[in-house]
């Protein structure tokens, strides 16, 4: 059956540019409409199917809303034009869409997509010209496709594609192989094709298409890393080393603290014993417990180039998803923890109709129609990335952003036209997990996580071309990826049951599908012992899929592992507990072969025979250790190509005022709110310090900081470093600079010795290009170099060898997370002092600097360290100040120079500051702009003497700048050199010049009302001023409360990721608490009589994909079992419940919150038809996800577990998307609010209910952020103080907060508790 289904539309306006002068005269009416096929019913659906179809797809407060034929009719002069994704996979909306539909008991709806029609009106009848620019106009051509008719059903119109026969390299030998790999895509080399000519002749057969694409993959660049592996000769003279010999040697100058490096994709150091709870058992509905237990801190980083710059969301959605699989499958499973992104771009070139211009991007510059535009990068890859760790629930605490395009004095264009997404996860696992089992015959081969899709196929091989642009345009659609992090995060559940299994963890090893996709990942897997795959038990999403595909293709969210068989059963429950798919796809053979047998024609049983005498072909017939074994080393013949230099000419009369105006707007260099305020910041409950600091959540921070349990102050630090501007100069530099730029940034948190420090190398460098093969070389040697005499090590990494950029990601244990030092000036008694400690003193140099690319030129001679043993120095004494508690700010110089330094400081604290930097005989612009590495630190009066004592007696210069001003933004900021002044500013006006690229790039991916309203309210903001009343209760840590323990169920449904902090706040206050999912509730696993509370957690269940949580609300309304035992639950007097986020946007669609009608009377009936809901959670206003540390305000009313903090303003996690609260009509939201049901509100700077953004990061009407049920027992909240319910997760607080021995947050739990006491008396 299909059924097509139409949701009404929305006037959207006249276009602009040159769509607007093509097409005049016109309007555009646009409509969204679901079309869903299913293979298992020959009619339409009856009518109580359509009935809920219509609720799902439709608005619950509007009627009428969903139709089955579309109101746009056109008219005679009307372009009717309908766009929508590609056919050729089901998009990650359609499968939880259809996950949703199962959940409704719609079983057969196998497949819903969503299109968009659009009826342009024109003066006269459209020409086939315009219709051509119109569809150009409105969807991309990448991901997305035109219907010139409606479409009718999704079954596939073919059969798979027939593989083509063997390669016959016995009778044509080399060009039968140079014919498949220009067929194929392969990116084989000169080299490789004489190699494997050579081996199949010795074999005397011929390899089959399939063996073929699989060795391209599996000895690809990408895979093997024959440049970084292979024998150099640089200028004639050959290298001793290896670069990859090389960058393991930085180990012998560095503690020996990793427990895993150079493998896994990831890197473990040694980490501590830690408390932390987890469930009784894994597979069933069970009570947390608390553990201990030894933790280890895992790293890995991973860049996403090509796919990004072909389609830059799915490109970014599918690295960062790459990059968490990496840190899932070190050694037998890991926790993710948080991540880290990076972004280079070219010019970006914003719309002149903006009037928003970068004098020194040229527009005369050209851009290949096969990527996407530079401005297109900065802005999709970053949201995917941030939708992916939004919806998975990782935050994202640190990053980059540089953009570059310029002409070099040789001639040369160097721009990022292929852009870098570096995506850097850290993470954390048990000792007892570290080590991976070896096969062993008879083990199961297990894919766990999604569908087999015809997506990246020849990925491997495509990343390694040696020029992009080089492969067919066919070529790099197929490269366009698919990211579903809703199946990432259940996978993750998977193997989470796995790790905190009760009786060990099943798993043997475990394995991340990458490059090259089930052919790498599953001879990995089985590598030495070999193993036997069958086709015919994968999961496809697509059944025209031939073995090749199978073999090849790069979906995602897919890992395989192995166990043993008597664990098969394990397996089976907890995946089907997490709903996600696990295919039991061969076996360990120890035939030291790999072998893929296609079996969908002729099925083959366990015992191995097939059911019919026919034998099954065997595309892949191939020994192990030919394939992945050792192989000849690769020799590289490299020439070093000196760049062109010339002198830095800067206009004659330049004052570093103008400068200042284009330093600042430069996106390396200006401020990356448009990056931190749309993804998550604060999830999981583990984050110590994320990038925003200060009053105003200025996103300035150097390093990140994660804790390794709620219940510790042990954790782990990573700060990064990345230079590439200046490596165009001299790449040695470069190389140094990034190192210590990596750790002038870590300096700043705690850790537990410098020679712990461990680096992520990683390399993205155009390798085979003229000269650039020998630059990197150099680089690399003088990285060795640096870390060498710093003590510090490269233990893992990534290289990219078709870029120019390299970044070092440093990380290591922090011993206490609270001693992190912000850049933010927090002023103490009015004037702290300020200190600059130059690591090279003396030098001034402004080659590659932001000031020489702000004029379009590199200069000659870069920043450097040139003495490593300062930096050790400064390192050390910054780390034993910070121990003391003697630092109250600090920032490194970098990007921007001295002055960059100093005046984002004083952004961030929102103060002035009066400076003069000594340096006589040397003109301001050098002293100002140099970007040589150095600290800038503010320390209290009495400890101006002590600093820099320490600093002086350990042979290094520590400068007296001078001292903060006042408060505000009209607070003066005045800095001079040699006792001239350069700049004098209110620092609010300097602020919103370095805002200025920010906003103008948040307007373009934000509701610009919303971006005008926050970029007027930044210049006139103070802060945030939070008050405890007299009365506030001031919670305490329940030691031993007495009486019987209430239980509390934290239910989470499939894509719910607030859970674990939501278990430790209520552990916290002294519940028992246990893990309950909709799954164990539908199957009546699990009944709640014995529970006095639930929590309705946060995160995105079904993607939000039809609303927010409205399939949650789905799942409750339509299952009987769920219905009725919440439904027990809410009849009961002795229960309360919590809804967080999109907990909130549920108990809002079930009634329990927001109703006009008697609370007894709201359950759905025995007819399964919904509540018609009071309150929906629609999108904020903003248009975007918001993640922000906000403030509210508790007001009077019922809600139980808010009694006794009324009057109180606080600060709190925000983090959502859809959290405007639309009631059903003015007269019902004036009731709730004359009843005192709304008992939170999003507050002002002043603590007053506000409706401004983003102070309201939704825009909720009377600053609405809670509401409670009449009886105060059910709340729902937008905000997390589930998040905020120790110190150390606050983002920022004033100096009087700091005496806080608890979170008052902590006592909205410890309410509930209370109540339960009072209501068993």
């Amino acid at each position: 059956m299909s059924a097509p289904l139409a949701t009404r539309g929305q006037h959207l306006g006249v276009f602009s540019g040159d769509y607007k002068r093509n097409c005049q005269h016109f309007r555009v009416w646009r409509l969204s409409c679901a079309t869903m096929c299913t293979g298992q019913a020959e009619t339409l659906p009856w009518a109580e199917e359509m009935k809920k179809l219509m609720w799902l797809f439709g608005c619950p407060l509007l009627r009428d809303d969903v139709a089955q034929e579309s109101w746009l009719v056109p008219g005679s002069n009307d372009l009717l034009l309908e766009v929508g994704p590609r056919l050729n996979f089901s998009t990650p909306a359609s499968t939880n869409i259809v996950s949703v539909c199962q959940a409704a008991g719609l079983r057969a709806v196998d497949r819903v997509e969503t299109t968009r029609r659009y009826r342009l009106s024109f003066a006269n009848c459209p020409t086939a010209d315009m219709e051509a620019v119109s569809l150009a106009a409105l969807h991309d051509r990448m991901t997305e496709q035109h219907y010139p008719d409606p479409i009718q059903s999704f079954s596939p119109q073919s059969i798979p594609a027939p593989l083509k026969g063997s390669i016959d390299i016995l009778a044509e030998g080399r060009p039968a192989l140079e014919k498949a790999n220009q067929e194929l895509g392969l990116a084989l080399d000169s080299w490789d094709l004489d190699f494997y000519t050579k081996r199949f002749q010795e074999l005397q057969r011929n390899p089959s298409t399939v063996e073929v694409f699989d060795l391209a993959q599996s000895n690809s660049e990408h895979s093997r890393h024959w440049f970084f592996k292979g024998q150099l000769h640089v200028d004639g003279k050959k290298l001793a080393r290896s670069l990859f010999e090389s960058i393991m040697s930085t180990q012998a100058s560095s503690n020996p603290n990793n427990v895993l490096k150079f493998c896994d994709n990831s890197s473990a150091i040694q980490g501590k014993e830690v408390r932390f709870l987890r469930p009784e058992d894994s597979t069933r509905p069970s009570c947390f417990r608390q553990q201990q237990g030894l933790r280890h801190v895992v790293f890995t980083a991973e860049t996403h180039n090509f796919p990004t710059g072909v389609a830059p969301f799915s490109g970014a959605t599918t690295g960062t998803g790459g990059r968490i699989r990496d840190v899932q499958c070190t050694g037998r499973g890991a926790h993710v923890v948080a991540g880290t992104a990076g972004y280079c771009f070219g010019n970006l070139h914003i719309p002149a109709t903006r009037g928003y211009h970068l004098p020194w991007e040229d527009p005369s510059f050209r851009y290949p129609g096969n990527f996407a535009r530079p401005l297109e990068v900065a802005i999709e890859a970053s949201n995917g990335a941030s939708d992916y760790g939004n919806k998975f629930g990782e935050p994202v605490l640190a990053g980059f952003a540089r953009s570059l395009g310029l002409q070099l004095p040789g001639g040369q264009r160097r721009e990022w036209i292929k852009p870098i997404m570096f995506s850097g996860g850290i993470g954390s696992m048990e000792a007892k997990h570290v080590g991976k089992e070896p096969p062993e015959p008879g083990m199961e081969v297990v894919k766990v996580g999604g569908p087999v899709y015809r997506i990246g196929v020849g990925g491997g091989a495509a990343s390694s071309v040696q020029v992009q642009g080089d492969n067919t345009s066919d070529l790099d659609f197929g490269a366009v990826q698919r990211g579903d992090p809703e199946m990432e995060q259940k996978m993750n559940r998977v193997i989470r049951a796995c790790v905190e299994a009760p009786g060990g963890n099943p798993i043997c090893s475990l394995h991340d599908q990458g490059a090259g996709g089930n052919g790498n990942v599953l001879k990995e897997l089985s590598d030495p012992a070999g193993a036997i795959i069958y086709t015919s038990r994968f999961q496809l999403g697509d059944p025209t899929l031939n073995a090749l595909e199978i073999w090849g293709a790069e979906y995602q969210e897919s890992n395989a592992l192995l166990l043993r068989p008597s664990d098969r059963d394990f397996l089976n429950r907890a995946s089907a507990r997490e709903r996600c798919p696990a295919c039991f796809v061969g076996t360990i053979t120890g035939d030291k072969r790999i072998v893929l047998v296609d079996d969908r024609e002729c099925l083959v049983g366990k015992s191995g025979q097939g059911d019919v005498p026919l034998t099954p072909p065997t595309p892949v017939d191939l020994d192990l250790d030919w394939v992945l074994g050792k192989m000849p080393q690769k020799e590289f013949f490299l020439q070093r190509k000196p760049p062109v230099l010339q002198p830095l000419a800067l206009p004659p009369e330049l004052s570093v005022r103008q400068a200042l105006d284009r330093v600042l707007r430069l996106p390396a260099v200006a401020s990356k709110r448009y990056l931190t305020n749309k993804v998550d910041r604060s999830v999981g409950g583990l984050v110590a310090q994320q990038q925003c600091v200060g009053p105003l959540q200025t996103p300035l921070a150097d390093v990140a900081v994660v804790a390794l349990s709620h219940q510790e102050l042990i954790g782990a630090a990573t700060a990064l470093g990345e230079q590439p501007v200046k490596s165009l100069l001299d790449p040695k530099a470069a190389a140094r600079l990034a190192v210590s730029e990596a750790l002038t940034n870590l300096v700043f948190a705690l850790v537990t010795d410098l020679r712990d420090v461990k680096c992520s190398g990683n390399w993205m460098w155009a390798a085979k290009l003229p000269g650039e093969g020998a630059a990197l070389a150099d680089a690399c040697e003088a990285m060795v170099a640096v870390m060498a005499a710093l003590g510090v090590a490269v233990d893992g990494g990534k290289d990219s060898l078709s870029m120019a950029a390299r970044v070092g990601a440093e990380t290591v244990q922090a011993p206490d997370i609270t001693a992190t030092v912000t850049p933010d000036l927090k002023h103490p008694g009015g004037k702290g002092r300020l200190l600059y400690v130059p690591l090279s003193p003396g030098q001034h140099r402004l080659g590659g600097t932001a000031l020489a690319q702000c004029f379009s030129q590199l200069g000659e001679h870069p920043p450097d360290l040139d003495r490593p043993e300062n930096l050790v120095r400064a390192f050390h004494i910054t780390q034993g100040l910070l121990k003391d508690r003697r630092l109250c700010s600090g920032h490194d110089v970098s990007d921007g120079g001295l002055v960059t330094c100093l005046l984002e400081m004083a952004f961030a604290g929102n103060c002035g500051i009066e400076v003069d930097v000594p340096a006589p005989g040397i003109h301001a612009l050098p002293v100002l702009f140099a970007e040589e590495p150095g600290l800038v630190l503010e320390v209290q009066e009495a400890d101006v003497a002590g600093v820099l004592q320490r600093y002086r007696s350990a042979g290094l210069r520590c400068l007296e700048l001078g001292h903060t001003g006042e408060a505000g933004p009209q607070a003066t900021v005045r800095v001079s050199v040699n006792g001239a002044v350069a700049v004098e500013e209110p620092v609010g006006q300097l602020r919103a010049l370095w805002e200025e690229t920010s906003f103008q790039l948040d307007l373009l991916q934000a509701e610009p009302r919303c971006v005008t309203e926050e970029r007027q309210g930044l210049r006139a903001r103070t802060g945030p001023s939070y008050r405890l009343p007299p009365t506030f209760p001031m919670a305490s840590v329940p030691c031993n409360p007495g009486g019987p323990i209430p239980r509390v169920a934290i239910l989470r449904e499939e894509g719910s990721n607030g859970d674990r902090e939501m278990a430790d706040a209520f552990h916290l206050a002294g519940f028992e608490v246990w893990d309950v999912t909709m799954q164990d509730l539908c199957s009546g696993a699990i009944r709640l009589d014995t529970f006095r509370g639930i929590a309705f957690v946060g995160g995105f269940s079904y993607a939000d994909v039809l609303g927010s949580a409205k399939g949650w609300a789905a799942a409750v309304t339509f299952n009987p079992q769920a219905r009725e035992e919440l439904g027990r639950f809410r009849r009961r007097p002795d229960t309360f419940s919590l809804g967080v986020c999109n907990g909130c946007q549920l108990l809002a669609l079930l009634g329990w919150v927001g109703s006009d009608t008697n609370e007894e009377q709201v359950e759905p009936g025995h007819d399964s038809q919904p509540t018609q809901p009071g309150l929906l959670l629609r999108h904020n206003l903003s248009g975007r996800f918001e993640s922000r540390w906000a403030t509210v305000r508790v007001e009077p009313g019922p809600a139980l577990m808010l009694r006794g903090m009324e009057g109180s303003v606080l600060p709190v996690w925000s983090a959502h998307g859809e959290g405007y609260m639309a009631f059903s009509s003015p007269e019902l939201e004036a009731k709730i609010k004359a009843k005192g049901l709304v008992p939170l509100c999003w507050a002002d700077d002043d603590g007053n209910p506000t409706e401004q953004y983003p102070l309201n990061p939704n825009g909720s009407p009377g600053g609405i952020a809670g509401i409670c049920s009449q009886d105060g027992r059910h709340l729902a909240l937008m905000p997390h103080p589930e998040r905020a319910v120790r110190l150390w997760q606050w983002a920022w607080r004033p100096s009087p907060f700091d005496g806080l021995s608890t979170s008052p947050w902590l006592q909205l739990f410890v309410n509930a508790r209370n109540w339960t006491q009072e209501a068993s008396c």
